[in-house]
């Protein structure tokens, strides 16, 4: 038998034990016992004729290999809610079933809001997840990359926009603003307030450039914490238009010039969930409430 033989149970009993680490907690999820799911994962390990999780006192660990095969079962799991709800669809012109959306902070709190109001009023039966994740490391693009969301809200690259084996666009290109208390008489004289997920490689090279921004000195959670600490009158930042959104009169925002730094967020998903109805309509909501910049905006975007 091969992987082809793979039934759906035997693929949410790999994920149950990669999810849970350990075959107890799997039985407990899966309302099933432990022999039953240990025998279960070794016969899934004799079809693919690899190990996938290392068994010990800590539990079950997923192998390299055990963490792309959970990847992959997430995913065809996901391709079968989502032929369910899209064969029905085609038969009642409704979309129904559930879609779960990766967002880092300033994005699930300024950008999607707005397009899932209106998902909400064209297609209530779409039942929506939002997770927020920090954009570092593999991020939100990780998250629809091993199955764990439909569709991610990522910060995007220059030279390979979206990460390589998924789909996207771009969204919007956000600039960078130097930000400092109301009223101060010298703005770049403070120290540097920071977090961990500002600063990707698309402002590197610009920041590494500006002489006059010292290194940070004070290190914050998050922007929002970031944003606060500013207020406050700590030091300044420079930050990216999403997380500037609502920002307190306490704080000024200035422009960086025409030579200023962008962000690019876009979303993100596999390509075989880009065809589904349900993440389809998200696309379009979201790309309805894209900005169209100026033509000397995208001047300023293209010169950067």
């Amino acid at each position: 038998m091969t992987a082809a033989d793979l039934a759906p149970q035997e693929l949410r009993t790999l994920v149950a034990v990669a999810d849970e680490g350990g075959f107890s907690a799997a039985a407990a999820r899966l309302g099933t016992t432990q022999s039953a799911v240990s025998h279960a994962v070794r016969g899934i390990e004799r079809k693919l004729g690899v190990v996938l999780f290392e068994r010990g006192r800590f539990g079950a660990r997923p192998t390299p290999a055990g963490e792309r095969a959970a990847a992959h079962a997430r995913r065809v799991l996901r391709m079968l809610r989502a032929l369910a709800a899209d064969a029905r669809g085609a038969d009642t012109g409704e979309i129904n079933g559930p879609l779960r959306v990766a967002a880092f902070r300033s994005a699930a709190l300024h950008l999607l809001p707005p397009a899932l109001e209106r998902l909400a009023k064209r297609h209530p039966g779409i039942e929506v997840s939002v997770t927020v994740v920090r954009e570092l490391g593999a991020g939100t693009a990780g998250e629809v990359a091993e199955g764990r969301a439909d569709l991610g809200i990522a910060t995007l690259g220059d030279s390979a926009p979206v990460p390589a084996g998924l789909v996207g666009d771009v969204l919007l290109e956000e600039p960078y603003s130097l930000v400092h208390p109301a009223g101060h008489p010298e703005p770049r004289a403070l120290p540097l307030v920071d977090w961990t997920e500002n600063c990707g490689s698309y402002t590197r090279d610009w920041w590494a450039a500006q002489d006059w921004i010292p290194a940070a000195t004070v290190r914050a959670e998050d922007d929002g914490a970031v944003l606060a600490m500013v207020g406050s009158g700590l030091g300044m930042a420079i930050m990216p238009a999403l997380s500037l959104t609502g920002a307190p009169p306490s704080v000024h925002i200035a422009d960086l010039g025409p030579r200023r730094p962008y962000r690019r967020v876009g979303y993100v998903t596999t390509p075989e969930l880009a065809a589904t109805t349900a993440v389809r309509a998200l696309v379009r909501e979201l790309r309805a409430l894209r900005p169209r910049p100026k033509e000397s905006e995208k001047a300023q975007v293209t010169g950067v």
